[in-house]
C-alpha cells in the first residue's frame, strides 16, 4: 500500500486492486458479493464476476443473464451494493452503484469476449431460481438474447485497511472523488 496518509492514493490503490479483479481470475477482486433489494424489499446478495472497472469512468460491469432475479429486483430499484474483501491487504473496498442493464445489440463487444465454455451461464432452462424435481433437472444452453451487462455507475466508495492503525476513507461522485477520512 502507498503512503497511509494520502487519501488519493489509497484510492489509487482500490481501483488497482479492481482492475486486477477483471485481469486475473485467481484475484480475490475478481468475484464480488454483488447486493440488491427484491422488489418486495428483501436484501439479496450473491456472488458474480467483475468484468470491468474503469477508474476514469467510475463504472465496475459484471455479466447476467437476464431472467435472473438480479435482474428482477434491479428493474425494481437500479441500485446496488458490491462489496469486495482483499485479505492479502487487509482492504474491505464497498461501492454503491446505479445500476444501467444493458442487452441487444449494445452488447454484441461484451458477448464476443466470452468463452464459448462459459456462454452456458446465459439460457439455463428452466428459469434460474426456478423449482426443480431434481438435482440435475436443468439444461444450460447458451442463448445469445439472454445475455446483459450490469453497468454499476460508482456514486460512493468506502474503504476499510486493517493494518496496525486501521484506516477508513469515503468518496464520492458528488465530491468528485476528494475523498476525506472517517473513524474505522
Amino acid at each position: 500500500m502507498s503512503d497511509p496518509n494520502d487519501l488519493a492514493a489509497f484510492l489509487n490503490d482500490a481501483w488497482q486492486l479492481l482492475r486486477r479483479g477483471v485481469a486475473d481470475s485467481r484475484s480475490p477482486a475478481r468475484y464480488p458479493t454483488f447486493a440488491t433489494v427484491s422488489p418486495a424489499g428483501v436484501p439479496e446478495a450473491r456472488t458474480v464476476a467483475l468484468r470491468r472497472a474503469s477508474q476514469e469512468e467510475a463504472v465496475v460491469e459484471a455479466h447476467t443473464d437476464i431472467v435472473t432475479p438480479k435482474v428482477t429486483a434491479l428493474r425494481a430499484s437500479p441500485i446496488a451494493a458490491l462489496h469486495i474483501w482483499i485479505p492479502k491487504s487487509n482492504l474491505q473496498i464497498r461501492l454503491t452503484t446505479r445500476v444501467e442493464i444493458l442487452s441487444g445489440e449494445g452488447v454484441e463487444d461484451a458477448w464476443a469476449k466470452v468463452p464459448p465454455s462459459s456462454r452456458v451461464s446465459y439460457g439455463t432452462v428452466p428459469d434460474p431460481g426456478t423449482p426443480i424435481e431434481h438435482v440435475h433437472a436443468y439444461d444450460k444452453p447458451p442463448e445469445r438474447d439472454r445475455f446483459a451487462v450490469l453497468r454499476c455507475m460508482i456514486d460512493h466508495i468506502d474503504l476499510v485497511h486493517l493494518g496496525d492503525r486501521h484506516r477508513r476513507a469515503e468518496y464520492a461522485r458528488h465530491d468528485n472523488w476528494v475523498g476525506n477520512w472517517r473513524a474505522p
